[in-house]
């Protein structure tokens, strides 16, 4: 069987609407199957495959209760399109719904590999569509009215939405890769030190993905390295980690680190802007945290300096994850700061915060023939220190490839 489009829905409220996805994308000239992941009522529309295909014997749970019922339903449905997706059957998933059918689909849809065309017709695409993309490439079209019906509006955003999924599959190239695939973490504050280092390595034949390390770039990263896509990384930028233990709106999340340590991979981690928590405009700080030391880096960012105790529970979040490390990983230092607001003269220049930072990680990380500790003089954004990340770096990669 040739590739084709997954087109999905509650076909017992929408059947009429995704028959009509269906039909664009045909008309387009793209091989389409309908799949109905509905919970109550039988279906008007008749699917391609029904939600007992979907099922595969599992079931719905007998309470009546809806967000059981849809929780089960997306649970199956991510199992199912895994496994097509993995036997070479899928091209595209196209989804439409309201609350309950986006969180069911796109929770399928974020099980599958980064570059597979996703997309996702919804009443919820006009807010906050975080619960829903997560750190995947969904993309998201505001269904403008309720997916209630065809009518002029619903058909045209219908009928564009089928139009850009058969342009995404039937222009789809896959990038050949040829050279190593290698990770990174950046932010505003470190954007000097990982620049250099980016550079250096492309001169030398990597392919370097950049992630924005704010909560989702780092789960980003990490699901890529646990899909088997990076070659080594360099987690240069771990202020996630901050926010994460202070409380900040750009946490880590508690398996951040997981799926580097678990991947055997080349891993060089550094403590870049771990000096500061972030939040939006300076309004939405929390009041428990009035009286600290802000830095307001524009109308919607507002940084706040870690405190020498937060620093040492920082060390700590970071040890507690290392330790745990079976294959070699190597942690560099710039004892000279930690971000571009971490200088002398700068804002957030605080060398007692600095060594309660530096002193935890001496204590706690557990160092032996797989984990190192390295300290330099240099700041973090200097040529020097990126320099050192760069020979930590090889040092892994050598020592891997004779491995």
């Amino acid at each position: 069987m040739s590739k084709q489009v997954y087109a999905i829905a509650t076909m017992d409220t929408k059947g009429e609407e995704i028959a009509f996805v269906a039909d664009c994308l045909r008309h387009a000239g793209v091989a389409v199957r309908t799949i109905d992941v509905g919970t109550k009522e039988v279906p008007a529309v008749h699917p391609n495959i029904s939600r007992d295909d979907v099922l595969a014997g599992s079931a719905i749970p007998a309470s009546g209760d809806r967000g059981q019922a849809i929780t089960a339903m997306g649970d199956a449905l991510r199992t199912y399109l895994k496994n097509e997706s993995d036997s070479g059957r899928l091209a595209g998933v196209i989804g439409i719904g309201g609350s309950g059918g986006t969180a069911l689909i796109t929770a399928a849809m974020r099980a599958l590999p980064v570059g597979m065309p996703k997309l996702m017709v919804s009443t919820m695409a006009s807010g906050n569509t975080a619960p829903y993309v997560d750190c995947s490439d969904i993309t998201m079209m505001y269904s403008v009215v309720d997916v209630a019906g065809l009518n002029v509006v619903s058909k045209t955003v219908l009928r564009n939405a089928a139009n850009a999924m058969a342009g995404m599959v039937r222009y789809f190239e896959e990038e050949p890769q040829s050279c190593s695939t290698l990770a990174m973490t950046m932010f505003g504050v470190t954007t000097p030190c990982v620049t250099l280092v980016r550079q250096q390595l492309e001169q030398e034949g990597h392919d370097c993905l950049v992630f924005h390390a704010t909560g989702s770039g780092g789960r980003a990263m990490e699901q890529l390295v646990a899909s088997g896509m990076i070659d080594g990384v360099l987690d240069i930028t771990t202020t996630e980690v901050a926010d994460e233990v202070v409380g900040g709106v750009m946490p880590a999340g508690k398996q951040r680190f997981d799926a580097l340590i678990e991947s055997n991979i080349p891993l060089v981690l550094s403590l870049g802007a771990v000096d500061m928590v972030n939040f939006g405009g300076r309004e939405t700080v929390p009041e428990k945290f009035e009286g600290r030391q802000f830095h307001v880096h524009n109308a919607q960012v507002t940084l706040m300096r870690t405190t020498p105790e937060e620093n040492r529970q920082i060390a700590r979040w970071i040890t507690t994850k290392l330790n745990r490390a079976t294959t070699p990983v190597t942690v560099v230092v710039p004892e000279g700061g930690v971000s571009a607001l971490d200088a002398p003269g700068e804002a957030f220049h605080n060398p007692e915060a600095s060594e309660a930072l530096f002193s935890e990680l001496r204590a706690t990380l557990q160092q032996d023939s797989v984990r190192k500790l390295v300290f330099a003089p240099h700041h973090i954004n200097d040529p020097e220190f990126a320099q050192l990340l760069l020979d930590e770096f090889h040092v892994l990669l050598s020592g891997r490839a004779t491995s």
